[in-house]
């Protein structure tokens, strides 16, 4: 079998993820534009998605943190994004023997949406450390440039919430969702996690209930493997 040039795996990778980086361009616009509505000057929000790349934590993050509660801001957005560690742990078994600091670079891009592609790749044996960046490096780009445009155009736009701007990342979410519906296993495990999501969103704070749930799912489709 012929091992293809870092190059060249890494111009695959970047092909892969172009469908990302399209999408993130107009959430990473959605999101600049709420920012700068929330407060952020252009500089602040896009060196936001430059150094962070966490969609649905810097969504939470800039409704709560004009309210002046940090530790609450903190909390919450670490608790959105817990499902990384989930992530991480899936991805784990394919990076052994990949240098730590390339290893780095792959979990600062790690997303839901990478996640999703080079987990896929991975699987069928095809993805390599290389092709993994590619698919992070494109996606970071389409991110941070979405958000400078969005931010540019803030002052243009108005209210985004009179657009339906906030509406983006559900609908980015739902359609990762179908694109994973594979087969039974996956079927059952998005079932399983909405009503437990929905059951647990009773008694704690949604975004609780959501990591709850997503943890709980996994665990029990692990154990009954």
């Amino acid at each position: 079998m012929t091992v293809p040039a870092p190059t060249a795996s890494f111009a695959r990778g970047v092909k892969l993820g172009m469908p990302v980086f399209l999408g993130y361009m107009a959430l990473g616009a959605a999101f600049g534009l709420m920012a700068v509505s929330a407060g952020f000057s252009v500089l602040q929000a896009t060196a936001c998605s430059a150094l962070v790349i966490a969609g649905a934590g810097q969504y939470l993050a800039i409704r709560m943190i004009p309210a002046g509660d940090l530790a609450a801001t903190l909390l919450a957005t670490g608790v959105v994004n817990m499902r990384y560690l989930l992530f991480s742990a899936t991805m784990a078994p394919y990076l052994r023997g990949v240098p730590r600091w390339h290893q780095g670079l792959l979990a600062f891009t790690l997303t839901d949406e990478t996640f999703a592609i080079n987990a896929a790749d991975a699987r069928a044996g095809r993805a390599d450390r290389f092709s993994m960046l590619g698919v992070g490096a494109i996606s970071w780009l389409g991110w941070t440039l979405g958000t400078l445009t969005g931010s540019l155009a803030g002052s243009a736009i108005g209210d985004p919430k009179s657009w339906g701007v906030e509406f983006a990342l559900p609908a980015m979410f739902i359609a990762l969702l179908i694109g994973q519906l594979t087969g039974r296993r996956e079927i059952l495990a998005a079932g399983l996690a909405a009503v437990v999501a929905l059951a647990l969103s009773l008694v704690v704070p949604r975004d609780w209930a959501l990591v709850a749930a997503a943890v709980v799912v996994a665990t029990v489709l692990t154990a009954v493997r």
